[in-house]
């Protein structure tokens, strides 16, 4: 996985400056000729053909300026490039979100190519923004300023709104969705914090014997948007060794964030594994892995588990792990209601840090249209630092990706707190791991200890004297000292399982699979709780 691209987006949301390149009075308006391509016709129909011709041809990387330059401009020199937010895509309208951009620098080498369409009742014409190094501010002695043709920029982010512009959300300051690194995406959500990412696709990762591979999204046209609407379209060619893709992505700034998305995808070669509608996050601990941390906070992580809608109607949650290597867990499902890579812990003392991961964004993926037969893969990594994304969850279609294939895929993600929808059962807020046996008697080392803490309405209506059946399951071992209790704090909504898994001392050290639901008169009243305990 390219952990330098992921490591360097992070740097950015967190400490880079907001900036800005454009226009002025109108879309174009004040751009001289040299700085303006000439006007062609465009249309989303026209740009997937276009990609479907780019999968029979050859691919071709994109031509970069001067390498021993682009390695020049490393993070501390990129971080000293900003742009002009006078000059920013619609300071002045129409619509009211400015559109900025990113310049290239060492972590970010690929050009990527500008558009803004322009429509009338017969056609719509795109025209390039081009590239100027006048557009930016930098010191004298930058880098950039050696950068020779083909420079260009590197993305776009998109700034809060002009039209409500307040010392708390100052446009020139505040954005809420970038575009950065090969096909890598984000946004901030109702806790205005960015945190993990999306991605276009994901080709081969963590494939023995193959290299993951990184297509980049080229070109982007960005729609003028009505001045009375709170969301931007923005059309994208993804180009890669692999595969070719056509995007359209309208994106919608509410409380939260939201993103519709159709891609049209082709074929180039065959895929060991074609990761679809992929997001990627970063999970070092938490307070059940205390005893492999090596930090002074009680947990870092920008996601704690992955949340599941099957098709099947069943909730699923699934704690993170940060394992001694890798680890692929797949979930086989047909036609998913959905999925997403959440932050359920919301408290300042989870973390005590003052990047403020309790506000960090969750993800959920709602798929549009028939999905088919496929799995919901989780890639967990191994990490010693919390600069790395190393969590990958992803749609891995039955049906083996091959060159010449298509895939055409609908789905809408949401970047807020919590998931987008009422949900009538219990959920779980804590897991918790520790010793097995019982204080004072001697403890046998074959015992590991469990506690799984669940919270929802749905306790209150359980009849009188009526505790919740625990249904567990084990792929190997056995379970003793089972515990249902409610938690012993007041609150009658939380109830939780305490219950020792108990494995012979000979047992090999591959993952143990576990599964908990709650149950009441032979109903489900929780989501199900999915484990996978290593035991290295």
């Amino acid at each position: 996985m390219s952990i330098s691209r992921r490591q360097f987006l992070s740097w950015v949301s967190l400490f880079a400056t907001t900036t800005g390149i454009g226009f002025t009075n109108s879309t174009l308006a004040g751009f001289a000729t040299n700085q303006t391509g000439d006007a062609f016709d465009f249309s989303f129909e026209e740009l997937i053909k276009q990609a479907k011709q780019l999968a029979h041809n050859t691919y071709q990387a994109p031509p970069k300026p001067d390498a021993h330059v682009l390695d020049e401009i490393d993070w501390e020199n990129h971080g000293k490039i900003q742009f002009d937010t006078d000059h920013a895509l619609f300071a002045n309208g129409p619509g009211q979100f400015p559109i900025s951009f990113f310049h290239q620098g060492r972590f970010f080498r690929v050009p990527v190519r500008m558009f803004v369409l322009d429509s009338n009742e017969s056609t719509t014409q795109a025209k390039e923004i081009l590239y100027n190094s006048h557009l930016f501010t930098m010191p004298e002695n930058s880098p950039a300023r050696r950068l020779t043709s083909p420079a260009a920029f590197a993305g776009f982010r998109i700034q809060e709104s002009r039209l409500n512009n307040t010392a708390q959300l100052n446009w020139r300051t505040n954005d809420w969705a970038a575009f950065l690194g090969a096909s890598y995406f984000r946004a901030i959500g109702d806790e205005y914090q960015y945190g993990l990412s999306a991605r276009g696709v994901a080709v081969n990762v963590v494939v023995d014997g193959v290299q993951e591979e990184f297509p980049d999204f080229t070109h982007f046209y960005f729609v003028p948007p009505e001045d009375n609407s709170d969301s931007i379209i923005v059309y994208a060619l993804l180009d890669g060794p692999s595969i070719t893709g056509a995007y359209r992505f309208k994106i919608t700034r509410q409380h939260e964030v939201i993103m519709e998305i159709e891609n049209y995808l082709f074929l180039r070669k065959d895929i060991h594994r074609l990761g679809l509608a992929p997001m990627t996050s970063m999970y070092w601990f938490s307070e059940k892995d205390k005893k492999t941390a090596e930090d002074w906070r009680p947990a870092v992580h920008d996601s704690d588990g992955l949340m599941l809608w099957t098709g099947r109607d069943e909730h699923i949650w699934r704690p993170l792990n940060n394992p001694s290597g890798i680890q692929i867990s797949s979930f086989v499902d047909t036609h998913p209601k959905g999925y997403g890579l959440m932050q359920r812990e919301r408290r300042f003392s989870e973390y005590q840090d003052a990047v403020h991961y309790e506000k960090r964004p969750s993800l959920w993926l709602e798929p549009l249209g028939d999905w088919g037969e496929g799995a919901v893969e989780l890639v967990e990594l191994h990490t010693s630092e919390e600069l790395y994304d190393n969590m990958v969850t992803m749609w891995v279609p039955k049906e083996k990706a091959r060159a010449g294939q298509s895939f055409h895929l609908n789905y809408r993600l949401y970047w807020q707190a919590n998931y987008p929808f009422p949900f009538p059962l219990a959920e779980v807020s804590r897991t918790s791991i520790g010793r097995g046996g019982e204080p004072g008697v001697s403890r046998p080392p074959e015992s590991h200890k469990f506690m799984v803490e669940f919270h929802g309405d749905i306790f209150s209506t359980l009849p009188p004297n009526t505790d919740p059946f625990a249904d567990l399951w084990t792929s190997r071992g056995r379970f003793d000292l089972i515990y249902v209790e409610r938690v012993p704090d007041g609150k009658p909504n939380q109830w939780r399982i305490i219950f020792d898994l108990i494995l012979p001392k000979q047992d090999n050290k591959d993952p143990v699979e576990l599964r908990l639901t709650l149950k009441s008169q032979g109903k489900v009243i929780s989501e199900t709780w999915v484990y996978q305990y290593l035991l290295s």
